[in-house]
């Protein structure tokens, strides 16, 4: 199980878009566990704000320290606290991914190893992004979607969490869809078709009306290279690396 813990100023724009559809069942079924944690609860500023202007001056106001390591603290403290109801405490850190351009660029296999630990932090910057000296004191992974800028780390972090509970035991109904879907082995997904048989004049490929499982997954796989090979030269470069033609 992976528990998925959200500081954020919109708790309800991440709950709300996470509790549906494949991520809602998950939850619910106790494959995974979703918590937002809003960041304003924890300011201490009577009019709760969390930001200010950047020393040196600039554009854009700058998320304070405070709250977000207050938030961030009780986080750790229901972590702390669930493991020792479950007599399991447990002194690693967390992982804590803060969401930024400046960040390595999330990928599948990031993904897969995400979906191996147990809690994960995730810290939703907003304005012109947040006070280093926080990030410094407690960040453990800096992680894009992407090079370009949103107005928030709220809808990065929902895509990271989406893909990182897919490969969670137990999230999607067929495991195997997991495990054969795109960028799996630096491929992209085969294309896929069904009923009915003949749609606007387009038949389905004969291959996969065979019943010749050997012969399907051959097509498949020699389908994979070839749209990997038009769509993303990049990876199928890499797929050649590991399997030389002999």
């Amino acid at each position: 199980m992976t528990n998925f813990h959200i500081l954020t100023l919109f708790p309800d724009m991440v709950l709300q878009g996470l509790r549906e559809s494949i991520i809602g069942r998950a939850e619910k079924a106790g494959f995974i566990s979703l918590e937002a944690l809003n960041i304003r609860d924890y300011t201490q500023d009577k009019h709760k704000k969390v930001d200010d202007y950047p020393y040196g001056g600039g554009a854009g106001m700058l998320m304070q320290a405070q709250p977000v390591y207050d938030a961030y603290l009780e986080a750790e403290r229901r972590i702390t606290e669930r493991k020792m109801r479950e007599a399991r405490p447990d002194k690693r850190r967390n992982r804590v991914i803060y969401v930024t351009p400046q960040g390595c660029v999330f990928h599948q296999e990031m993904a897969r190893e995400l979906a191996e630990e147990e809690d994960l932090i995730f810290l939703c910057g907003h304005y012109e992004g947040i006070d280093e000296r926080v990030l410094q004191t407690i960040v453990t992974d800096y992680v894009s979607i992407g090079d370009y800028v949103l107005t928030g780390g709220e809808l990065p972090a929902m895509v990271m969490v989406d893909a990182i509970a897919r490969m969670v035991p137990g999230v999607l109904t067929n495991q195997d869809s997991g495990e054969t879907e795109s960028f799996s082995d630096h491929l992209l997904e085969y294309p896929q078709y069904t009923r009915p048989e003949i749609w606007n004049g387009q038949a389905v490929p004969p291959i996969l009306l065979s019943g010749d499982h050997a012969k399907v997954d051959a097509w498949r796989l020699e389908m994979a290279k070839e749209r990997t090979r038009e769509r993303r030269p990049d990876l199928y470069a890499a797929y050649e690396r590991e399997h030389p033609v002999k």
